[in-house]
C-alpha cells in the first residue's frame, strides 16, 4: 500500500466511534460551513469520519464531493495529524466553496487542529511536571 493511502484503519466505522468523539471532544475547529470534533485517541494514528447531511447538502453529488476532498485532505495529512479521532460536520453555507476552497480549507483546518494538539499536550505536561502544583509527588 502506498504512504499516501486511505485505508479502513483511518476511518472511524461504528456508530461507538462517532459516539465517542461527539461525548469526549476535547478539540473544535471551526471553518466556513465545517466543523471539526475531534478526541485524542491511542492508536497510533487520526481517524476521520464524515457527518454530512442531506438537510445541509441536498444533492447527493454535493455530498459525496464533500466526502471526496475531505478525505483526499486527510490522505494528504495524515503523517502531520495527531493521533485523534475526527468528525467532519457539513454546515450551511459548505455547498457554496469550490473545490479548491474546499481543499485549502480543511488543510487550513487541520493545521489548527494540530496545533491545538501540540497546545493542549504541553499545557498537560507543564500542569503535571509543575512542583507548585503539588502533583508529582
Amino acid at each position: 500500500m502506498s504512504p499516501q493511502a486511505f485505508p479502513r484503519r483511518l476511518r472511524l466505522l461504528t456508530a461507538g466511534d462517532y459516539r465517542h468523539v461527539f461525548d469526549t471532544a476535547a478539540f473544535k475547529v471551526h471553518g466556513k460551513g465545517l466543523l471539526v470534533l475531534a478526541s485524542p485517541n491511542a492508536m497510533g494514528h487520526p481517524r476521520l469520519g464524515l457527518v454530512i447531511s442531506k438537510k445541509n447538502l441536498r444533492r447527493a453529488v454535493d455530498r459525496n464531493r464533500l466526502k471526496r476532498i475531505a478525505r483526499e485532505s486527510v490522505r494528504h495529512r495524515q503523517h502531520q495529524l495527531p493521533d485523534v479521532d475526527i468528525v467532519l460536520l457539513a454546515r450551511r453555507g459548505v455547498g457554496e466553496l469550490d473545490n479548491d476552497t474546499l481543499f485549502r480549507q480543511l488543510q487550513g483546518m487541520w493545521r489548527r487542529l494540530a496545533k491545538d494538539v501540540r497546545k493542549s499536550a504541553r499545557q498537560d505536561n507543564h500542569v503535571s511536571l509543575d512542583p507548585a502544583n503539588g502533583s508529582n509527588g
